[in-house]
């Protein structure tokens, strides 16, 4: 009798891929697939990039400059590293400005790009206050917010009637030499007041004050063509005791003819000392509690 053949139950079947199913060779290619698109893609930027950067098509048509005055067109062109032609999307415009900002008489600067291959720049110059002069040191040029920023060279510069201050001293600040304290602070509050006169030089002391030396508006007939006239103003109220100075050339004029001011302190605003001379013999003559 023949016996029916039965299927060995524990002998494992081969897997027949159900239609649809992926196989692991499919797998694998999907997932290689990614990087390798990927891979493609990051050389097909740096292709564009560099078509970009170097293609002469996309070259800096024009440079508009604005804010200069003391520094030249050619000069910020040149630190820009703009006097050869260069590409629109190529330069560096955060480095770019450093480097404008690196001249001296430059306290800022912006650059960006604008519309038709246009690059603009935009500076801010230092506003000079005066020159400082400090023994065994060279003289320098200090801003409206009483930093230095350069040594003074009187024919490069090319600055008439800055004021010359003296009696100060540098201090470290951060690795920066500043200017600091209560004479300077007193000193930069003077100039920046609007004063009837002009300042020829400012000289500071830690313990008296400031004097000033201004030309001769006080005597009707001064010495000279270019006298000045030394004025001993202290720490504060610098206009009040300008107003007081002018109140007392006139009381001399009208009332001590033929003598000259040569000097005043005004330390005290309410006991001003007055130094005077006779306009025929020059001999010195003072005329206290004015």
């Amino acid at each position: 009798m023949n016996e029916k053949i039965r299927q060995n139950r524990y002998k494992k079947q081969p897997d027949n891929p159900k239609p649809g199913q992926k196989t692991g060779r499919h797998q694998f290619f999907k997932i290689a697939a990614l990087p390798v698109l990927v891979c493609v893609l990051s050389l097909a930027a740096v292709f564009g990039h560099d078509l970009v950067v170097q293609s002469p098509f996309f070259a800096i048509k024009k440079v508009a400059v604005s804010g200069e005055s003391r520094v030249s067109k050619d000069e910020i062109l040149a630190l820009a590293g703009l006097e050869a032609p260069a590409n629109f999307f190529g330069v560096n415009l955060f480095a770019m400005e450093k480097k404008i900002a690196a001249h001296p008489w430059i306290a800022a600067a912006s650059v960006n790009r604008s519309l038709f291959f246009t690059l603009e720049v935009s500076i801010v110059e230092q506003e000079p206050l005066a020159v400082v002069c400090i023994e065994n040191l060279s003289d320098m040029l200090i801003n409206i917010q009483g930093e230095p920023f350069k040594e003074y060279d009187p024919v490069q510069d090319k600055i008439l009637q800055l004021p010359i201050i003296t009696g100060l001293d540098l201090t470290l600040i951060e690795d920066r030499y500043l200017f600091q304290g209560p004479l300077f602070n007193s000193i930069l509050d003077l100039l920046h007041k609007q004063i009837p006169h002009t300042i020829v030089s400012v000289k500071g002391d830690e313990h008296t004050g400031i004097t000033i030396q201004v030309p001769d508006v006080f005597n009707q007939a001064p010495m000279t063509e270019n006298s000045l006239i030394p004025l001993h103003l202290g720490f504060d109220d610098y206009q009040k005791k300008l107003i007081k100075a002018r109140k007392i050339c006139r009381y001399i004029t009208a009332n001590i003819p033929g003598r000259t001011i040569c000097a005043m302190d005004l330390f005290d605003i309410d006991t001003v000392f007055v130094k005077t001379e006779n306009m025929d013999t020059l001999h010195s003559n003072l005329e206290k509690g004015v």
